[in-house]
């Protein structure tokens, strides 16, 4: 990627394990052998342009991320935890709140916020995201979701996408619209919602591939295994 900005990415990892039937943080769960939070540390540490990294995580779960980020840690790079929210807002918040000092000196020109369910995404996915977000003002993956019906089951609804994560965004504006969504009580659903509330910038959306499937249930884990198993093969 030419000319690439300096970036911070925030892992959003402070849900739980509830759905998918774990009795822990299902990013801790392993993925062929690895935890599912690992394969997203990993990819974002690869990232010759990513500068600073936080990881947001549940309390009860610090000091187990806490290890898994020692191990996973090349040499010379750095990891910020920080406590999560009750909220998904609530934990990205926290997360830009982490990074407020290096946004307002100017040190960072786009965040990419990432949902660490998501462990398939891969390079070239931030690669995309981030060039344009630093191009448009924000960026994420979208992917077109055909066959949708309405709750009456009639009617078919076409036209739409499904938004996923990495979301990118210019970092001053960024954080502008979630200081302003914190004196407002604004929650959004996800960072774009906040983004689109408080700021004109223009979102640009970018091809989804199929494999960037978010880990939500059971079976998901066991698709998600043999994609990998897939790509080594």
């Amino acid at each position: 990627m030419p000319a690439a900005p300096t970036v911070a990415v925030v892992l959003v990892a402070a849900g739980s394990g509830s759905r998918v039937g774990a009795a822990t943080n299902k990013v801790l769960l392993p993925l062929h052998g690895v935890p599912v939070l690992a394969w997203s540390l990993r990819t974002v540490l690869g990232l010759a342009y990513v500068d600073r990294v936080v990881v947001v995580v549940r309390d009860e779960d610090r000091e187990a991320v806490g290890h898994l980020v020692t191990e996973h840690l090349p040499e010379g790079r750095e990891v910020s935890l920080v406590t999560g929210g009750a909220t998904r807002h609530d934990s990205e918040w926290r997360g830009l709140s982490a990074l407020r000092a290096p946004i307002e000196a100017g040190e960072v020109d786009v965040v990419a916020i990432h949902d660490a369910a998501r462990p398939l995404a891969g390079a070239a996915l931030f690669d995309a995201t981030i060039a344009a977000a630093h191009a448009h003002g924000g960026a994420l993956p979208a992917r077109p979701q055909p066959g949708l019906v309405t709750a009456d089951g009639r009617t078919h609804v076409t036209g739409l996408v499904g938004v996923q994560t990495p979301q990118a965004f210019r970092a001053g504006p960024l954080l502008e619209a979630y200081t302003h969504a914190e004196a407002d009580g604004f929650t959004g659903t996800d960072t774009a919602g906040c983004v689109a509330t408080y700021t004109d910038l223009v979102v640009h959306g970018v091809p989804a591939p199929a494999t960037n499937l978010k880990v939500t249930f059971a079976e998901d884990l066991t698709l998600a295994e043999r994609l990998l198993g897939t790509d080594a093969g």
